[in-house]
């Protein structure tokens, strides 16, 4: 008995010390991980403290890009050419509407809209989150706004909104200077993306795209700002935390004269062509006008392909800055630039004559190439031949002095390069030579071309602004400009002038050459026999010019050419080229009306009315100081 009560204590000895050990063990592991939790405690509330609470402010807080105000263009005079106007959008964020499809029904019967409304709108909102707004309507009209606000309340998630819109207050008179703005799209955002910028177009829904607002697009845009906002869970802005104010784009104030602009636009009315004012001294473009033309605000507001479509297929081609990519004949225009290098080359001198009976024949070709006047002008010598117009003269100097001695002397005037103006629409047009009719039609050159060249006819076509150059250097003595719409740059109170740029002058052996042009162009709008002499009769100024009129399609050698009897299209166009006062000139004028006939009857006079307004402008201003 007592043996067994002995081992019952050594077992219950045993447990106990067991129980203890289990206990102190468990001890043990509890202290260890009250241990690790105490030090990762430790660690994130202390030690990584500013890591977590930077990744909790990323959760939290939202950086929201603000556009910056884009600058003003305006004209020389300080009067506004391109503004920035408040309109109100209608705006949608889906996540607040119930049925959106039958609230944009409802919607486009509310504002009568078509289709397209809707179409566009699902496209945006395919770019947006779906607690973000989307525009449905860029800009509303007064009564849309009404029919919107009185019923308001029957759209719930559907708001009006206001913001700055581009306009051009004196529309299609000035879009083939200014250009416009218009939605930014994928191609833009390639090339914002490849210039590195397209950070600074987060909130941008507009771009630059032609004229003055493309060609300045960096200057124009400004800088975007930012705001800090807390957003909750599903982003959804709570509060602005902090604001950084974008930077407005820098103003620019253009050369272009308004009143000026705006009366050679009322001039030239509903004929197809262009006119150019441009200073000879500096380049500046005082007016610049190409019609048919179109409105830019359709663009800046969101144009429908119903307005895009009538302008691509008009047959007119109002999308065609006719200054700077119509290429045309440039006509008898050039003659007093072919009679320099004649003179140059001494094929001729000044009292050099020949015999004009109306017509001109190469040697051994039986072929006639008329002159304009049938009965042919008699004895001419270089100054007739540019008072006169005398085709036959030219004909026989371009003979003598060859393709490639024309092409090469012409280049110098600036035919057949980009002039360099200030806008990315340009063509060079077509100076030819033999090598570059090889290179384009794997042809030779034929004697019969080079006469043809001598009019300014054949392959040789030429823009407004080539001619305005190539006037502005005769005019000048050789000095070459380089045609400039910007005067000034202004950031704040800074005001930047433009950069007034030459290209290397024409440089004449003998300087006494540029006089007899000049005295010749003079004489085309003062003597007796000048083709502009009725055009400019009674002016109370000087001035020197040149009349053209370009063969839009050939004449049989027999053919009578009947204005009446042929399509509009088929017509002569009118040219003339001028410069005034004729010692000292202020101003270079080129014109070039479509399908209009003769440039003596028909552009002179033209050129006569800007020349009139121009100088009556200047005389207001010096009679007012």
């Amino acid at each position: 008995m007592r043996s067994r009560n002995r081992q019952t204590i050594r077992d219950s000895h045993a447990e106990a010390a067991l129980f203890n050990r289990r206990v102190g063990f468990a001890m043990f592991v509890v202290v260890v991980v009250f241990s690790v939790l105490l030090y990762n405690m430790y660690s994130l509330q202390v030690v990584q403290h500013e890591s977590f609470q930077t990744r909790s402010n990323d959760n939290r807080i939202r950086v929201v890009p603000i556009a910056p105000n884009r600058g003003l263009i305006y004209d020389r005079n300080g009067i506004l050419l391109a503004e920035n106007r408040p309109v109100l959008s209608l705006e949608i964020t889906p996540e607040r509407v119930q049925n959106l499809e039958d609230t944009l029904q409802r919607l486009q019967q509310l504002l009568n809209l078509d289709d397209e409304a809707i179409s566009d709108f699902y496209t945006a909102q395919k770019r947006e989150r779906r607690f973000r707004s989307v525009i449905f309507l860029d800009s509303l009209n007064e009564e849309q706004i009404a029919r919107f606000a009185v019923r308001q309340h029957e759209f719930p998630g559907v708001s009006l909104e206001a913001r700055l819109v581009r306009h051009y207050p004196y529309a299609d008179a000035l879009t083939h200077a200014l250009g416009y703005v218009a939605k930014i799209n994928r191609n833009d955002v390639i090339e914002l993306r490849e210039k590195g910028v397209q950070a600074n177009y987060a909130a941008t829904r507009t771009i630059g795209k032609l004229g003055v607002e493309g060609f300045y697009e960096e200057l124009l845009h400004g800088t975007v700002g930012y705001q800090q906002v807390e957003v909750d869970i599903h982003g959804r802005m709570l509060r602005t935390l902090s604001i950084e104010p974008p930077i407005p784009g820098q103003d620019l104030y253009l050369e272009i004269d308004l009143p000026l602009q705006l009366k050679v636009d009322e001039l030239l009315g509903d004929q197809r062509g262009s006119i150019i004012v441009m200073d000879p001294r500096d380049g500046g473009i005082l007016a610049m006008v190409s019609k048919p033309s179109y409105n830019p605000n359709w663009f800046a507001q969101g144009i429908s392909v119903a307005q895009y479509q009538s302008l691509l297929q008009s047959r007119h081609s109002p999308l065609l800055n006719r200054t700077t990519q119509g290429g045309y004949p440039p006509a008898s225009t050039i003659k007093p630039q072919l009679a320099i290098v004649g003179l140059e080359e001494q094929i001729i001198t000044p009292e050099t004559k020949i015999w004009d009976p109306g017509w001109f024949q190469i040697k051994g070709v039986d072929h006639r190439y008329r002159d304009w006047l049938s009965w042919g002008h008699g004895w001419v010598n270089v100054t007739d031949a540019i008072v006169e117009s005398c085709d036959t003269f030219y004909y026989d100097l371009a003979l003598k002095l060859g393709i490639d001695t024309i092409s090469e002397y012409m280049t110098q005037y600036g035919f057949g390069e980009y002039t360099g103006i200030d806008i990315a629409e340009e063509t060079a047009a077509v100076m030819p030579s033999r090598g570059w009719k090889r290179a384009r039609f794997n042809q030779p050159w034929y004697a019969g071309e080079t006469v043809s060249i001598g009019i300014g006819q054949s392959y040789w076509t030429s823009t407004p602004m080539q001619l305005a150059v190539a006037t502005s250097v005769v005019a000048n003595r050789g000095k070459r400009p380089v045609p400039r719409l910007l005067g000034e740059i202004v950031d704040g109170d800074i005001r930047l002038p433009a950069v007034v740029e030459q290209r290397p002058p024409v440089v004449l052996t003998n300087p006494e050459n540029w006089e007899i042009a000049r005295d010749a162009m003079t004489k085309v709008v003062a003597s007796a026999k000048g083709t502009a002499r009725t055009a400019f009769r009674g002016a109370t100024y000087t001035s020197a010019g040149k009349t053209g009129t370009a063969q839009v399609i050939g004449i049989a050698q027999d053919a009578e050419y009947d204005a009446e009897s042929i399509a509009e299209e088929h017509r002569d166009n009118a040219m003339y080229v001028g410069y005034a006062p004729h010692d000292e000139p202020e101003i270079v004028i080129v014109l070039a009306v479509e399908n209009a006939g003769g440039g003596g009857s028909v552009a002179a006079p033209l050129a006569r009315k800007v020349m009139d307004f121009y100088f009556s402008q200047v005389n207001t201003l010096a009679n007012n100081r």
